[in-house]
C-alpha cells in the first residue's frame, strides 16, 4: 500500500516526521533510483526501492521493533539527538539497542519527564496532541500578583508575538522571595513557561516537568529512565506493545 514518504520514513525509525520532510526537501531521499523533493509523495514499501541519504530503508520498515522510554531529564542535558558542540544529550542517558530521539524538548537547564523513541508517528501524535496536558512545577523569582497569575491563566502575547492558549495555574505555598506553581499547559511553544512569567516581570528561577498526560515522575530519580508500559502507550493515544 502506497504511504506518503514522510510517513514511512518515520515508521523506519529514522527521523521524526517533520524531521523526514526537511529529509525529502533537502534531496536526501529516493524512489527507484529518482531523487524526490516534493513533499507529499507517496510510495510502496513492498514494491519500490526507498533510500535515505543513500541507504535502503525497506529492511528497516519490516524489522523495525518501535521502543518508547520515558527519562527524568537532569538540568544541563540538551533535549536533542545530536549535538556539534558535544554537550551531553537526553539520548546518551538510555540504555538502548536502538537509535532514539525526543519526542518534543525541554530547554537545557529544565529538568523532568521527556519521552525517547525511534517511532516517528507516534512522536508526531504526541508532540502536535493539544489534548495531552503537560505539567510542570515552576519557581519564580519574586512573587507575582494574583491579577498576574489570572492573566497567564488566561493567555497572554508573548514578546515574539505568540499568543498562549488558556492554561490551568495552581498556586503553591511561597517563600519570602519566591512563588511557587503547577501550570498545566496543553501547547508546547519554545521555553514556554519562562517566557510567560517573563511578560508579567518574574523570571523562572526552577523548572520541571512533573507529568506528561497521566505518566508522572513518581519513582523514577532524576537522570533515569524506564520502559513506558501499554498502559501508559494507550493513554496517549497509542496501540500497545505487541
Amino acid at each position: 500500500m502506497q504511504e506518503r514518504l514522510q510517513k514511512l520514513i518515520a515508521q523506519a525509525g529514522i527521523a521524526s516526521r517533520r524531521a523526514a520532510e526537511e529529509l525529502i526537501k533537502a534531496g536526501e531521499v529516493s524512489v527507484n533510483g529518482e531523487t524526490i523533493t516534493e513533499l507529499g509523495t507517496k510510495a510502496d514499501p513492498e514494491t519500490d526501492h526507498i533510500k535515505v541519504r543513500g541507504r535502503l530503508i525497506n529492511q528497516k520498515l519490516k524489522d523495525q521493533q518501535h521502543l518508547y522510554f520515558l527519562l527524568n531529564k537532569p538540568k544541563g542535558v540538551l533535549s536533542s539527538a545530536a549535538d556539534p558542540e558535544g554537550r551531553t544529550l537526553v539520548t546518551d542517558l538510555v540504555k538502548s539497542s536502538g537509535r532514539l530521539h525526543p519526542v518534543g524538548r525541554l530547554d537545557f537547564n529544565t529538568e523532568g519527564l521527556i519521552i525517547l523513541t525511534n517511532d516517528g508517528e507516534f512522536t508526531n501524535k504526541v508532540a502536535s496532541s493539544k489534548t495531552i496536558p503537560k505539567v510542570y512545577l515552576v519557581k519564580t523569582k519574586g512573587i507575582p500578583t494574583e491579577v498576574a497569575i489570572r492573566k497567564l491563566a488566561r493567555g497572554v502575547r508573548l514578546e515574539d508575538g505568540f499568543k498562549t492558549a488558556p492554561a490551568e495555574i495552581k498556586i503553591l505555598k511561597p517563600t519570602d522571595k519566591n512563588g511557587w506553581y503547577e501550570v498545566t499547559l496543553y501547547e508546547g511553544h519554545n521555553q514556554q513557561i519562562r517566557k510567560m512569567f517573563d511578560s508579567v516581570g518574574h523570571s523562572v528561577v526552577k523548572l520541571k516537568r512533573i507529568r506528561i498526560g497521566p505518566i508522572t515522575d513518581a519513582g523514577l530519580p532524576t537522570g533515569k529512565s524506564r520502559k513506558l508500559t501499554d498502559a501508559e502507550l494507550k493513554a496517549l493515544g497509542h496501540k500497545p506493545l505487541k
